[in-house]
């Protein structure tokens, strides 16, 4: 063991460990969720750290021996080693104290050591003086959650991208398989099963596009601002040059904010970025429940698509097979929404020059963005490739509606649809017998305004050749 102190006193801390006395402190203070630093929040933090020792060398403040050992240290952990010294817990007091905290203890201990010196020697390279050099937690950390959301941002929108390419394969797939569309749970008119995946694959992209543009105001950052936004104890030069060499080092273009006060103080930027994980997730799982409702069954409901069979679903029923993977995309988005009002919440209760609730508020938007992706790869994965249209039990809902009497109304007027409809309702018997026991069309003709590509676009089915029979007729 070795002893280290801070201000509140001393404590031991195990001589193989590159955290410090105020990561410990920090582990015995929250005891909240039992869980690590996500590991793409502590490369982002990293990352920061490595830019201000970056900019603080450029401006001359930083000894280069130090700042030298310091981006070694830093990149080790960007490599993803040493993330085991990282021992607080997500959600803290302290406006992320603890957390920066830890960080700057790793990279000092580790700096010590790659210098040559022991861990603990903070008179030689220091945790506050030399790690946190023209930095706050109140800039550091924010920025380096808006850096961890863009990298996860990344695997998310390759999830997305890949669903809607998969929703429009079944949609070519699907393209002439007519089933019935339903509106209020009831037989509305025809549509195709393709169009309906179609329509899916336009509903993640605009998920996606929601994504997008929330990004794009998380490339703006406080560091520089230190404490409150005032750029107290922070060179003039140090703020452009700190946000360029971040920008360098994540690939990503980020900007000194317009106005570092009011970076500082507000966090609606996360706030954007949640609504439209939750927007997102609010189609998903419209989606899924379509899918569910489509694949019910098999033998006593729509049973229109199969789902592949990915596990028993029942402890006592034999033979039964659940839609699991659709039921668990639903309660994955069902989650994100929930992280959503959390979210809210804690961006709500920021008060004056800062919002110390950033802890929870990272915690909530790491894991929407960290389960949207796992769900949406498991559906394409594990349903939507090997999904396949039931095209016989399609045709029969479809030949059994009286849906399709919609598609004939400018042909044979409202009053005899609506004498047909009643007619159909009461005998059971399909639409087109009715029609052709009474001659008011002929087989050619209910061929051509009934085929899927009259019924399901734009325009009177069958109108051309109406006026032609007419023109015959006349």
């Amino acid at each position: 063991m070795r002893i280290e102190h801070d201000f509140l006193g001393e404590l031991e801390v195990p001589d193989n460990a590159y955290y410090g006395v105020q990561s410990l402190r920090g582990s015995h203070n929250f005891n909240i969720t039992g869980q690590k630093l996500d590991s793409d929040f502590i490369i982002a933090l990293a990352m920061v750290k490595k830019a201000a020792a970056m900019a603080n060398l450029k401006t001359a403040r930083l000894d280069s021996k130090i700042a030298k050992a310091l981006i070694a240290a830093a990149d080790e952990i960007i490599d993803g080693k040493l993330h085991d010294n990282f021992i607080v817990d997500p959600i803290q007091g302290g406006a992320g104290t603890s957390i920066n905290m830890n960080m700057n203890e790793v990279l000092c201990n580790r700096a010590l050591e790659i210098i040559g010196e022991k861990k603990g020697r903070y008179d030689i390279i220091s945790p506050n003086n030399h790690a946190n050099m023209a930095q706050s937690t109140n800039d550091a950390f924010p920025t380096a959650i808006k850096l961890c959301i863009i990298l996860k941002s990344r695997k998310l929108k390759i999830a997305l991208k890949r669903l809607s390419w998969e929703l429009e394969r079944k949609a070519q797939e699907f393209k002439d398989v007519l089933k019935m569309g339903r509106t209020h749970l009831q037989d509305a008119v025809p549509i195709t099963l393709g169009q309906e995946m179609s329509a899916y694959a336009s509903g993640v992209n605009r998920g996606l596009r929601r994504i997008e543009h929330a990004l794009i105001n998380l490339h703006y950052i406080n560091m520089g601002g230190t404490a409150i936004g005032t750029g107290l104890n922070a060179e003039p030069n140090y703020i452009p040059e700190v946000a360029k060499i971040l920008s360098v080092l994540a690939e990503e273009d980020f900007h000194v904010a317009e106005n570092l006060i009011d970076a500082t103080n507000n966090t609606d930027g996360f706030a954007d970025m949640s609504s439209a994980l939750k927007n997102t997730a609010l189609m998903l799982i419209k989606m899924a429940n379509d899918f569910r409702l489509m694949a019910s069954g098999p033998r006593c409901g729509l049973n229109e698509l199969k789902l592949p069979a990915r596990q028993p679903g029942s402890s006592i029923m034999p033979g039964k097979v659940n839609p699991v993977i659709a039921e668990v995309l639903n309660q994955t988005c069902y989650q994100i929404i929930g992280n959503d009002t959390a979210i809210c919440l804690a961006v709500e209760n920021g008060q004056f020059e800062l919002n110390v609730m950033e802890p929870v508020i990272a915690f909530n938007i790491f894991n929407s963005l960290k389960y949207m992706t796992n769900a949406v790869n498991t559906f394409v994965d594990n349903l939507l490739i090997d999904l396949e249209a039931n095209k016989e039990q399609c045709y029969t809902w479809l030949n059994h509606s009286v849906g399709t009497i919609t598609a004939l109304l400018p042909h044979i007027g409202y009053e005899n649809a609506s004498m047909i409809a009643k007619e159909a309702y009461q005998t059971n018997k399909p639409v087109r017998e009715i029609i052709l026991s009474k001659n008011l069309l002929t087989e050619e003709e209910l061929d051509i305004i009934l085929s899927p590509s009259e019924m399901t676009r734009p325009g009177i089915a069958g109108d051309k050749l109406l006026k032609e029979n007419l023109q015959k007729r006349a």
